[in-house]
């Protein structure tokens, strides 16, 4: 997978951007502030149609501009995926080689990448929130109907919470069968993929010079049964009374976690920064590998000011690891030439400055 053309108009400080790529790639260099991470942004904004930052779509839009716009040629030209937004009327309009599409889960996924940055640290040491968004991005990406079962029980759990915030037990079992129906399907995708890739997550953290074992589960209100579809609606039965009292659903999939430790114990609490970051790369790397053996080519690879900041061993260790996993074209953003690895410089180099590319 690669993209070999870029068109951006009016996408965070990036007013106009008609950029050729290479097939490996390039180097952007740039003070912070300037448009490094926003040109990044914009390429991953064509795998998801939604912010990499979590950012709603208005706040994309450049200051003083009604709208914005991200076009991307890919593989050679093809094909190609176009996305905008319309301030007035918060309107999104996707398409695919010049087809309106109407289902946005239609186009996820059509260009694949994966991106590092030193804020993955938070998956690992923030809330479970980043990690069950961790699970659901990689998974809407590599298997098919993910996404949609995702849509169904989210929908379903915002009108059954709904319901409870008015206090009408009633109405909120109306929505069980629909909640746990899309969310038994859910649960199954993230605990096989779990367990799919847990050993390979702690080869990986090996790889990249942590000596403690490390590995992820996935937790959950009781262990899926060969029927997870009844126990989902067991459980929310069982879950009523509390629920109408807190006016939420306090058990299901959308309180699940994903669970990562170190001999044991859990690194979001116990892991020194260090080892943190190790693990947020290690994931990565492991969704990197799930989307290359779903696409059968590896992806695109993003990376935001990621080198500078690992030691001269854990540096060579990851470079060694991309060469196996990542080999495809990479897209390396950094303030100074200085931080970026030497094997990476033979790509083209772009400045940044003030919204604008130069080569």
């Amino acid at each position: 997978m690669e993209l070999s053309g870029l068109t951006i108009r009016n996408f965070r400080n990036l007013a106009s951007l008609d950029l050729e790529l290479p097939s490996a790639g390039v180097v952007v260099l740039g003070d912070n502030g300037q448009g490094k991470t926003n040109l990044l942004e914009a390429m991953y904004y064509l795998v998801l149609f939604r912010s990499l930052r979590g950012a709603k779509d208005r706040e994309l839009v450049r200051f003083g501009e009604e709208a914005f716009f991200v076009g991307g040629r890919a593989n050679g030209g093809a094909f190609e995926v176009r996305a905008g937004y319309e301030s007035a009327g918060r309107r999104k309009k996707i398409s695919l080689d010049g087809n309106p599409v109407t289902r946005i889960s239609d186009a996820v996924g059509k260009i694949l990448a994966v991106s590092f940055a030193p804020s993955d640290r938070g998956i690992v040491a923030g809330p479970a929130t980043g990690r069950r968004r961790y699970l659901d991005v990689l998974l809407s990406l590599a298997e098919p109907g993910y996404l949609a079962r995702l849509t169904e029980m989210r929908s379903a759990l915002k009108q059954r919470n709904a319901a409870l915030r008015r206090g009408r037990g009633d109405e909120a079992r109306a929505f069980d069968e629909p909640l746990a129906s899309a969310g038994a399907r859910v649960l199954e995708a993230r605990t096989r993929w779990v367990e799919r890739w847990s050993p390979r997550f702690g080869a990986l953290t090996a790889a990249l010079g942590e000596r403690a074992e490390a590995r992820m589960r996935y937790r959950t209100h009781r262990p899926p049964t060969a029927d997870a579809r009844s126990q989902f609606l067991d459980l929310l039965a069982s879950h009523e009374s509390r629920d109408l009292r807190r006016g939420m659903t306090t058990a299901g999939p959308h309180r699940d976690d994903l669970e990562l430790s170190l001999e044991g114990r859990e690194l979001r609490m116990y892991g020194s920064a260090g080892q943190q970051r190790t693990a947020a790369i290690a994931l990565r790397l492991v969704e990197a590998e799930t989307l290359r053996d779903s696409a059968g080519s590896p992806p695109i690879a993003l990376y935001d000011d990621v080198f500078a900041e690992l030691d001269e061993d854990r540096q060579a260790r990851l470079l060694n690891l991309i060469h196996e996993t990542l080999p495809g074209q990479a897209i390396v953003a950094a303030p100074r030439e200085s931080e970026v690895p030497a094997s990476m410089l033979d790509r083209p180099r772009w400045r940044v400055k003030g919204g604008r590319v130069a080569a």
